[in-house]
């Protein structure tokens, strides 16, 4: 394998078994951060080991069932699709055996790290998920801070959405978090599983859509350099480096789920951005935000 097409895997290309995408530490190469994203047929059902991680079974489209060998089980409205609105959520602890069942059929991800402590399971409601709003002007974009530091408990795990829309850049300016400097820096391994939403043409027919996403070498030992044309349930692996831009292509609106844990003792994204492009924080407060955002917000309440 080389170097490229360890850190970027188009679609199909890290499918195994039932998983449409299985990305652990081995297959990455680092030793925390895993995503599987599961397709379910109608009355579809999948069981799992937790195995030494902690995971959040997140709705990708359609809604399912999701129960614990330790009693409990989660009701998941989810939603239509990535773009329609925020998803409730359930977190599963380490040392479990896990139970997804879909009576609709849908798309679920499991994000997932490594991790000591197990914690209890417990739901998520979509109702709590906190929706940023970052940057202004063309770096607008929206984050869903469903599995942020801070928001909700996990041992390792950090896990957002984020949605670009089309023609802006987003993880932005170019930023890295492969260090531990206390109060500075984090360690973190990164995993990027990107959605592209389709756009109709004159004609009717729905075109699909591209974005790119870039990364570049940070330093001695951290050697990461990709520029990748991404698509639909493309994933790019980022061990260390500067990460950004994350590229909307105009006409179709970016989603990428991103997925993160390492070797730290406290559970922080902590970053350092890239010294020539930094500057441009300082210009945000004099742009408007993008007008297209929030694609959508959190309910105001949970339905149950």
């Amino acid at each position: 394998m080389n170097a490229e097409s360890r850190f970027h895997r188009p679609a199909g290309t890290a499918a195994d078994g039932p998983y449409a995408l299985d990305i652990h530490p081995k297959n990455a190469g680092w030793g925390y951060s895993s995503l599987r994203v599961l397709e379910l047929p109608p009355g579809g059902h999948h069981s799992f080991p937790t195995g030494d991680s902690e995971w959040i079974v997140l709705p990708l489209s359609g809604g399912c069932t999701v129960a614990v060998d330790s009693g409990e089980e989660f009701a998941l409205t989810g939603r239509e699709s990535v773009f329609s609105g925020v998803t409730d959520f359930a977190y599963v602890p380490r040392d479990a055996h896990v139970g997804i069942a879909s009576e609709s059929g849908g798309r679920f991800a499991l994000t997932g790290a490594r991790c000591e402590r197990r914690l209890p399971a417990r739901y998520g409601p979509a109702s709590a998920v906190p929706v940023e709003l970052r940057g202004t002007g063309n770096c607008s974009r929206q984050v869903n801070n469903f599995g942020a530091a801070g928001v909700f408990e996990c041992d390792k795990l950090i896990a957002v959405e984020v949605l670009t829309p089309g023609g802006n850049w987003s993880s932005y300016p170019p930023h890295k978090h492969d260090e531990c400097r206390p109060g500075e820096e984090s360690e973190l391994e990164e995993i990027y599983y990107f959605e592209i939403a389709a756009a109709t043409g004159e004609d009717g027919t729905a075109r699909p859509g591209l974005g790119y996403q870039r990364v570049t070498p940070s330093g001695d030992g951290r050697e990461t350099d990709v520029l990748a044309e991404v698509r639909g349930g493309d994933v790019v692996l980022i061990p260390d480096g500067w990460h950004g831009p994350s590229i909307a292509a105009p006409g179709h609106d970016m989603y990428y789920l991103n997925v993160m844990a390492g070797p730290g003792e406290a559970r922080e994204w902590l970053i350092c951005d890239h010294p020539d492009h930094g500057w441009i924080r300082g210009t945000w407060s004099e742009q408007p935000v993008d007008p297209r955002l929030p694609l959508y917000s959190a309910p105001a309440g949970d339905p149950r």
